[in-house]
């Protein structure tokens, strides 16, 4: 695979990755600008608090959705794992950092979980079942991304995946931890919003 081939296939993904259907569908559904309520960001979570399941489980679908396809779709056309690792990773760095939106994403969540899940079913596994049994424990959306993303970045060790995988998987949750650094804040003042508040 040639460097030139790598740099049309991150190209890519960071330009799917960065299509920010949440405010998309919000601005759609007239809910107007997404990035005007709550915590202002463009992710499932947020388009939650509009009062509209509907589009937050759409913008979830869709989020994830966008990470999932161009690493399937570099796994199927190359078979390559540094191809997969890029095109996954890039679409995630698309998503957190939108060309459309002056660089002003979400925070990677949806879209790292869908591309865990390409890379490997069990990652998407972990991560379901960390996010869940978080979110549920203590009610924190942000927490338990953050449990979810750390616990598949020690998972992808563990089971031994591909390194360009374990690599994109590390840097990944790296770029949502960082991406939460405010959410960081506000947990340990206790001041995040939890899960349902509008």
């Amino acid at each position: 695979m040639s460097v030139f081939d790598l740099l049309i296939a991150a190209s890519l993904a960071y330009l799917a990755g960065s299509v920010p259907f949440g405010l998309l569908l919000t601005g759609l559904a007239g809910k107007g600008d997404i990035r005007d309520i709550g915590s202002g960001n463009i992710g499932a979570t947020n388009v939650l608090r509009t009062g509209s399941k509907g589009l937050a489980l759409a913008t979830l679908i869709l989020d994830g959705g966008k990470g999932a396809a161009v690493a399937l779709a570099a796994q199927t056309l190359t078979g390559d794992p540094v191809m997969t690792a890029i095109a996954g990773g890039m679409a995630v760095v698309g998503h957190c950092f939108p060309v459309w939106l002056k660089f002003k994403g979400g925070k990677g969540v949806a879209t790292c979980l869908a591309t865990f899940a390409a890379f490997d079913i069990r990652l998407g596994i972990v991560f379901v079942a960390l996010w869940l049994g978080t979110a549920v424990i203590f009610r924190y959306s942000s927490l338990a991304a953050l449990v979810a993303t750390m616990g598949c970045s020690i998972a992808a060790v563990w089971l031994a995946l591909p390194e360009p995988v374990v690599i994109a998987v590390i840097v990944m949750s790296g770029l949502s931890w960082a991406r939460h650094h405010q959410n960081i804040g506000r947990l340990l003042t206790g001041k995040e919003s939890r899960i349902g508040k509008k």
